[in-house]
């Protein structure tokens, strides 16, 4: 399976835009229940005025909504983002925790953001369970699971360790594009006969 996927697309990535792990941790806080695009409209307005944990302080929680406003659940997402600038500076000179636990204590941040901020800016080998990433491991029959830990926990035993690094990128963006929640793209797919969901679609005559 992820043979195929590598092959595909040898260098997988994340599709929110960031110059730095800070960059990368605040884009993830204000990704949940929100799009990557809706997301990258709303930093490529930020970044070039706020990019570090003083310079979004310096603008407030007031001054950070005026860019996010366009995002889901920004008056939240505002609060947390200043909340975590703020412990970021008091406790860790200002630079993301390359450390589960320091993550996941910042406001905003759980277990999936800490898990994509791991492998995307620092190059953990960790799987951060999204919607699509569940779905995928579920209708495959990869790493079936009732809850996304235990999605989690299949992924890290079941993936090769020479994919390891990517499998969350591969998993998601299939999830995203291919294997898509109301109609999957079955005919197109590169690792249908893998596959192990009943109910796949046959292509549109």
């Amino acid at each position: 399976m992820f043979s195929r996927l590598a092959e595909l697309d040898p260098n997988p990535t994340t599709e929110l835009e960031y110059d730095t792990p800070f960059e990368l941790l605040v884009a993830v806080i204000l990704s949940a229940q929100a799009t990557d695009v809706g997301v990258n409209k709303a930093t490529r307005k930020l970044y070039p005025v706020a990019s570090t944990p003083q310079q979004i302080l310096a603008l407030g929680e007031d001054g950070l909504k005026r860019y996010i406003s366009t995002i889901g659940l920004f008056n939240a997402k505002a609060k947390n983002v200043i909340a975590t600038c703020r412990i970021l500076v008091e406790r860790h000179g200002g630079e993301v925790p390359r450390d589960r636990a320091a993550l996941e204590a910042l406001p905003g941040v759980g277990r999936k953001t800490a898990n994509v901020v791991l492998n995307t800016a620092f190059g953990e080998p960790t799987i951060a369970v999204d919607t699509h990433i569940f779905r995928v491991a579920n209708r495959t029959g990869l790493a079936p699971g009732k809850d996304v830990r235990a999605v989690e926990d299949g992924l890290l035993k079941r993936v090769p360790p020479k994919f390891l690094q990517n499998a969350h990128h591969w998993l998601i963006l299939h999830g995203r594009y291919v294997c898509k929640a109301r109609r999957p793209e079955c005919p197109v797919c590169v690792i249908r006969d893998l596959c192990r969901f009943p109910n796949k679609t046959e292509s549109e005559k």
